[in-house]
């Protein structure tokens, strides 16, 4: 049920918001979209294990697949039309953004995490939800009303996003529930509103997407354009993500500047964020093991056996994926149709085979 009403979510974010990966032909295979390139091997990686990853990619319906390491570009490749610099719909990576933009709000002294949301969303003062403090939001135990028709249908189809999730009910006490809460998250736009005066988008091209040279990345608006698309929405490539990840690889620093702080980055990723699901930080997805609720709904151990628990990812529905490595400061990033929701699609475990299998710690690579 889940992943019809979610199928039928991205049609309506398609047509909605217009993205789709460029239809322009050519052979981009070893466009890195303009961040420096490596040789594999001169980074520690093995070629034909990464041509062997990238072959694994194309054959679950990729538009593109990118590794690299210390900012520098291994591997790069194209399919059905896709190119370095056509940007598309990447769903809930803008998570990981949204939250990002949370991070940089707080070092800018314009909130705290653990205030209240009620704070800076008036709607809530004097109900249910005045106790729900921007950190549960930003850790999905903020206790907010959610059902399946209302986070996959009338969210998406709503023309302004931001008000229908913030008029939506408290449904349990917050802290005691760990749910994937598309609506709690959108909530977060009138929260960043509140605190900066600023809208999220313009936010996050000053801050962000300027500074790291994500020329082919921006937030979206919904139909009123009053709401910033921020639990999804996010038009960008690989290379852009690329850039957003290794930014996070390399403690918030970017070119010899800290654009994020340290402290966010560790906040953000280097723990769980509750113990409901160990597997998420702050709107970040990680590969700690323990009890686990993985990306669309079940249990498990680990989201990636076998690789390190330090591994932390952004995710998006159809297999999305930036996922980072800090210890070997690797960035992989695989984009695909949105559409392709089935079971057997690309997962965070894929992305982190590079890591596992074309990766050697001892090449003795700095």
């Amino acid at each position: 049920m889940r992943r019809r009403v979610a199928a039928c979510a991205v049609t309506l974010a398609l047509t909605s918001l217009g993205a789709c990966a460029g239809s322009t032909t050519g052979d981009p295979a070893t466009d890195a979209g303009g961040l420096p390139t490596a040789a594999p091997a001169a980074l520690g990686f093995d070629a034909t294990a990464l041509d062997r990853l990238a072959d694994r990619a194309e054959q679950l319906h990729s538009s593109c697949f990118l590794v690299a390491r210390h900012g520098k570009v291994v591997l790069a490749r194209y399919w059905n039309g896709a190119r370095a610099d056509a940007e598309q719909e990447v769903y809930s990576v803008t998570k990981s953004v949204t939250s990002t933009l949370v991070g940089l709000a707080q070092a800018d002294g314009a909130l705290l995490i653990d205030d209240p949301a009620s704070a800076y969303v008036d709607e809530w003062r004097g109900t249910p939800s005045e106790a729900v403090t921007v950190r549960q939001l930003l850790s999905a135990v903020s206790g907010r009303f959610w059902s399946e028709d209302s986070d996959y249908v009338k969210l998406i189809e709503a023309a302004d996003r931001t008000a229908y999730a913030v008029g939506l009910e408290q449904q349990v006490d917050p802290g005691t529930a760990w749910v994937y809460n598309n609506a709690a998250v959108q909530t977060v736009d009138a929260v960043l509103r509140g605190a900066t005066s600023t809208d999220p988008a313009d936010l996050a091209a000053k801050r962000l997407f300027a500074p790291l040279g994500m020329d082919d990345t921006r937030m979206t608006h919904d139909d009123s354009g009053h709401s910033t698309n921020v639990f999804f929405g996010l038009q960008s490539t690989c290379p852009d993500l690329a850039r957003f990840g290794t930014l996070f690889a390399q403690d918030g620093q970017w070119n010899g500047q800290q654009l994020v702080p340290s402290a966010w980055v560790s906040e953000a990723v280097g723990a769980p964020s509750q113990q409901l699901n160990v597997g998420y930080g702050l709107l970040w997805w990680l590969n700690r093991a323990g009890q686990v609720v993985p990306p669309g709904g079940g249990s498990a151990d680990q989201l990636a056996p076998g690789a390190p628990e330090e591994l932390f990812a952004a995710q998006g529905l159809g297999g999305q994926v930036v996922l980072v490595d800090p210890r070997s400061d690797t960035v992989v990033v695989r984009l695909g149709p949105g559409e392709d929701l089935g079971a057997d699609g690309y997962q965070i475990s894929d992305a982190a085979r590079v890591i596992t299998e074309a990766l050697s710690y001892d090449a003795g690579v700095p």
